[in-house]
């Protein structure tokens, strides 16, 4: 392997360690914020692992054909530590300002979804109701009102028919009196059959 194969493949390790350290805090950063259960973390922290182990062996592939030296870790070990000395703090404090950024951009989009969208309907469902409760009250006071009119020519038709109503009335008696006293037997009847605590007190 050249000389600068092996130079290639030390810059290549070297940023791959300066990626892996800008993933971990963004990582760290963002769990701490959104405040993940801790039951995730420990999956979150094999995913970071497998994602970081990709990523290395993706630039040690392209940089060398995927050839394991000693300067490879080296050269993670020297990233790794430059992105800490050099760009921890930034990433920190970059990433919590993103984090703060899109929590601000999504309570003013939601923010505006209800001034634009969520006020109007509460507003015009508010008119609709105020119209049919009116228009309710409207129809049962011209219901009443017509009643009240009717009410003279309803007696006054009942006056006049009196001389028909009242025989009918005296010729069905008997025959109600008969269903009256069958539905009362039948449900002593019924209620004979029921359990004590279903039947009439």
């Amino acid at each position: 392997m050249s000389l600068t194969i092996q130079w290639l493949t030390l810059g290549a390790m070297i940023m791959s360690g300066i990626g892996m350290g800008i993933l971990f805090d963004g990582y760290r950063v963002v769990s701490t914020e959104f405040k993940f259960p801790r039951w995730t973390l420990s999956v979150l922290d094999m995913a970071y692992w497998v994602f970081s182990a990709i990523l290395v062996f993706r630039m040690l592939y392209v940089s060398n054909q995927g050839e394991v030296r000693a300067y490879v870790f080296i050269g993670l070990a020297v990233g790794a530590l430059l992105y800490y000395w050099l760009f921890s703090t930034f990433t920190t404090a970059l990433t919590k300002w993103l984090i703060r950024a899109i929590k601000s951009l999504i309570a003013w989009i939601i923010r505006i979804f209800q001034l634009l969208v969520i006020k109007p309907i509460l507003f015009f469902w508010t008119i609709i109701l105020f119209i049919l409760n009116l228009g309710s009250k409207f129809t049962i006071g011209i219901g009443k009102f017509v009643l009240q009119l009717c009410r003279p020519v309803l007696k006054l038709v009942l006056w006049l028919l009196s001389p028909v109503i009242k025989p009918l009335q005296r010729w069905s008696a008997p025959y109600w009196t008969k269903v009256r006293d069958r539905l009362q037997t039948l449900w002593q009847a019924v209620d004979k059959r029921l359990p004590s605590w279903l039947r009439r007190k």
